[in-house]
């Protein structure tokens, strides 16, 4: 059940280059699938909105997340220390259906990577496919899911890590070489319709975490409405996790 928890920052540092880690903890217990998301309050009167951050890891009373430098929002929040008090809104959203026993592949793009990182730790059995843009990127990446997975494959759009080009270039080999259940993507939105045709082509189950501009994140304004087979839906309520099929591209 969702509710606001007060929270401290205990680490908010540079992970790479734009990317940081963020790092709260909190009172009382947090409880979420993977796939769910917060929405935070940053420590301003100058920002009314809060921001979604995907869940990255979660121990009951800390939270890891990560986040881009895009704009004043994510600027500012770079700038605020350890032992700020926060709020959040947690657990929000849907999350990734996987039953045990499934073979289960993660494929992401840059912070597309950081939920994913909550579905490794959470789900048996996980292989990842990680696009970075440079190298340092793609380590940090490996680091990160270094112990969570049975296997990682790595590419690199200028090719100075793994192979050179797009996660939808290295995919049709790695689907080729084991019989996966379910294929869970995360990361910009061309890359993840280019992902999902892949996937499907090959009659493979494939979940997206969508992407919208939340203003709320509980299926009140409207702003983060999607286009489906099944009408317009809400990514913040309905989502972020949909199957690929019903996503209309």
């Amino acid at each position: 059940m969702k509710k606001i928890f007060e929270a401290h920052i205990i680490s908010n540092e540079c992970a790479v280059d734009d990317v940081y880690k963020l790092t709260v903890g909190f009172d009382g217990r947090l409880e979420a699938r993977p796939g769910q998301f917060v929405q935070l309050r940053l420590p301003s009167n100058e920002f009314t909105l809060r921001r979604p951050l995907g869940i990255a890891a979660l121990d009951g009373v800390r939270l890891t997340m990560f986040y881009r430098l895009i704009g004043r929002g994510t600027k500012f929040l770079a700038t605020v220390g350890s032992g700020t008090k926060i709020d959040l809104i947690a657990p929000l959203g849907n999350g990734f259906n996987v039953s045990d026993g499934e073979k289960i592949l993660l494929v992401g793009g840059g912070v597309g990577l950081a939920p994913l990182l909550f579905s490794a730790r959470s789900f048996n059995d996980v292989d990842v496919l990680i696009g970075g843009k440079t190298a340092s990127e793609a380590e940090l990446w490996s680091r990160e899911f270094n112990g969570a997975v049975d296997e990682m494959f790595i590419t690199t759009d200028d090719g100075s890590a793994g192979v050179k080009g797009f996660v939808s270039d290295l995919l049709p080999e790695v689907l080729s070489k084991k019989n996966y259940d379910a294929v869970l993507v995360c990361g910009p939105p061309i890359m993840m319709k280019n992902v999902a045709a892949l996937v499907l082509e090959k009659n493979i189950r494939c979940e997206v975490s969508m992407e919208g501009r939340m203003a709320c994140g509980l299926g009140a304004c409207l702003s983060c409405s999607l286009e489906t087979v099944d009408g317009r839906r809400k990514v913040c309520k309905d989502g972020p996790i949909f199957d690929a099929r019903k996503i209309i591209w």
